[in-house]
């Protein structure tokens, strides 16, 4: 899956869980979950969790830990696929 259409899931799946929606409107590989969106940590592991649904992967809590921005997000995901 390319890079561009992981972004376009993320969104999606980020969406209901943003507390800032100017800063959501600049959604892009660069985007801090918490600090661009406020999304709170609670609203992380759900997030997590629709993204192991979504792309059909598995995430430790390792992985999780790191998944701070988009792009961390993008490499997770591919990374967890590769692995598959």
């Amino acid at each position: 899956m390319e890079t561009k259409e992981i972004i376009y899931c993320l969104k999606k799946i980020v969406k209901p869980y943003v507390q800032n929606d100017l800063a959501f409107q600049e959604f892009g590989k660069d985007t801090d979950f918490v600090r661009d969106l406020e999304i709170n940590s609670a609203n992380l592991v759900d997030i997590v969790l629709d993204v192991e649904d979504e792309f059909d992967i598995a995430i430790d809590n390792e992985s999780m830990d790191s998944m701070l921005t988009v792009q961390d997000a993008v490499h997770i995901i591919k990374q967890k696929q590769k692995e598959q």
